[in-house]
């Protein structure tokens, strides 16, 4: 079959027989089908949009390269799924231990049967109050809140148009609000008294690090960040592919296109701005935040960003990075050692990319010779 002949109606058995054969077309229209699906599945693990949009990603990437492992070609879809669910359990779990999570060798101070019994009765309550509704704006309800499926999704699935759902939604909130007004913890009390200034510490990347094994491109990689003078540590877990992406700019691997971190930093430079520094700012639940300080036309602004992002931001510019000192005096965001046993630095993601690019630019001469 010619790859300009694939039509949306090819079953994935055919599409998946044509991607084992390399078809770049075809591996794109079954991602393209069953991608969204695979990003809610990890969606629902890791509780995180743009976290699970990043597991989904990687899961492409493993069924890329593990095509010749599908068993049953017209399964492509549910094979998808369950490798981005084994990705997502797999960050959840990783970042867990790096963030110093309670094991079993720390208490849990996570809710306790009191707390478990409080939240089943909420639940009961919110499911006897949606099944309580008008039919319709319970068919809305369940499929838009609970299913998560778009306006558009709910839409087709009812047979109605995307503004009567929204209609329908409206109106269910509208009843359920003063039934579960009830269950909503009041705000509390402002008070005037202001929080301590953070203490900002310099700080460098001292290095990342790749736990072994046959499927360590889906584990937790660990960027190392040293204070500037001192002897303190911050191990940061992040995505393989964020790892390698800095990696590569650390170790100036050559790509023969700009990549998203250099755009940016054209792009930021072009409107006359530019990073004054990049802050690790907190560690809520076990995730690390942070922010880029941006000096522009307009002044200056923070712009929140993921540690990894901001990381690879600052080491292009080469501005300064700062974490406040509470995170690094802090055991459970210092805590986790392990990564000091991994086998793999930054300078082997470095090569491997380099080994990556080689590897394309001489498939591509091939091609051209053809």
């Amino acid at each position: 079959m010619a790859v300009e002949r694939i039509g949306d109606d090819v079953p994935d058995q055919d599409l998946a027989a044509l991607a084992r054969l390399g078809d770049k077309k075809a591996f794109a229209m079954l991602v393209g089908r069953h991608c969204e699906t695979a990003r809610r599945l990890a969606e629902t693990v890791l509780g995180d949009r743009d976290l699970a949009r990043d597991a989904s990603q990687e899961a492409i990437v493993v069924a890329l390269v593990s095509l010749d492992r599908l068993a049953k070609p017209a399964s492509f879809g549910s094979w998808l799924c369950g490798i981005a669910l084994n990705v997502a359990r797999r960050w959840l779990q990783e970042s867990r231990r790096v963030a110093g999570v309670p094991s079993e060798n720390h208490p849990d101070h996570g809710p306790g049967p009191d707390e478990l019994a409080e939240a089943a009765v909420v639940a009961e309550r919110v499911r006897e109050a949606v099944a309580e509704l008008a039919p319709g704006q319970r068919d809305a309800v369940m499929l838009f809140y609970l299913q998560g499926l778009s306006h558009r999704e709910v839409a087709a699935e009812l047979g109605i148009s995307p503004g009567a759902v929204k209609a329908r939604l409206h109106q269910a909130r509208g009843v359920l609000a003063p039934r579960l007004s009830a269950l909503v913890e009041k705000e509390p009390r402002m008070t005037d008294e202001k929080a301590p200034e953070p203490r900002w510490v310099d700080v460098t990347i001292a290095g990342i690090r790749r736990p072994g094994g046959d499927d360590a491109y889906l584990k937790m990689h660990i960027v190392i960040l040293k204070e500037t003078g001192g002897a303190r540590e911050l191990p940061i877990g992040v995505l393989a592919t964020n790892a390698v992406y800095l990696a590569v700019i650390l170790e100036s691997v050559e790509m023969p296109r700009p990549m998203t971190h250099q755009f940016a930093a054209g792009l930021l430079g072009a409107a006359g701005g530019r990073v004054d520094e990049v802050r690790i700012t907190r560690l809520v639940e076990g995730s690390f935040y942070a922010v880029v300080v941006v000096d522009g036309p307009v002044g200056r602004r923070d712009v929140d960003a993921r540690p990894s992002d901001a990381l690879s931001l600052a080491s292009i510019v080469g501005a300064p990075i700062r974490v406040d000192e509470r995170i690094l005096d802090d055991p459970s965001a210092t805590g986790y050692t392990a990564w000091r046993d991994y086998p793999t630095t930054e300078s082997d993601l470095a090569n491997e990319a380099r080994e990556a690019v080689a590897g394309r630019t001489a498939g591509r001469a091939r091609e051209d010779d053809r």
